[in-house]
């Protein structure tokens, strides 16, 4: 099994408080009740996208877990397991994506927002609901308003904010070759 490094731990601890403060403090009302249009999916894309898929997956458990856990309500464990699958799934695709060298362009965009788009679709339309179904036996017209609102809205703000978080990660790294002496 591969090790983290100290610097991924430190990442992991540091995006679930991010994920937890952003979600909890920076949560905007929906028309669809219990759910919130939440600007923390852009930051946990991202962090996925850098550290990778087990990286991305704790932060959004963790993340999700101190959210509902703040609230009073109790920790509601299909949407919780619905963000780190999102985590999950946005760091298998990282690969795609080559940040680490100072490239983001428009097809890395485009490649980010299929990647976050088709994995919210995933955790928001499938996952979700059908662990609300399996371990609360919660009524399908509501899972289904609530999934599609939390996947709209997850979708347009992961687009935005983790789009602005690749691009200004992008730029601070070292671009393949720029330090040639023909340069």
């Amino acid at each position: 099994m591969k090790k983290f490094s100290v610097k991924t731990i430190v990442a992991i601890g540091i995006g679930a408080a991010l994920f937890f403060v952003l979600g909890r403090f920076v949560a905007i009302p929906s028309p669809v009740p219990n759910v919130t249009i939440s600007v923390q999916y852009g930051l946990l894309g991202f962090l996925a996208i850098v550290f990778g898929p087990l990286a991305g997956a704790l932060v959004g458990l963790i993340g999700h877990a101190l959210i509902d856990f703040s609230y009073g309500w109790g920790v509601w464990w299909s949407w919780v397991i619905a963000s780190g699958v999102f985590g999950l799934l946005v760091g298998l695709a990282a690969k795609v994506l080559k940040l680490q060298e100072g490239e983001i362009g428009k097809k890395g965009l485009i490649q980010f927002n299929i990647i976050q788009l088709v994995s919210h679709i995933i955790c928001w339309g499938a996952v979700a609901p059908v662990l609300d179904i399996l371990i609360y036996s919660e009524p399908l017209d509501k899972l289904f308003a609530q999934g599609l609102m939390a996947g709209v809205s997850n979708a347009i703000t992961t687009a935005i904010i983790g789009s602005l978080l690749c691009v200004a990660y992008a730029a601070t790294q070292t671009k393949a070759g720029s330090l040639n002496k023909e340069d």
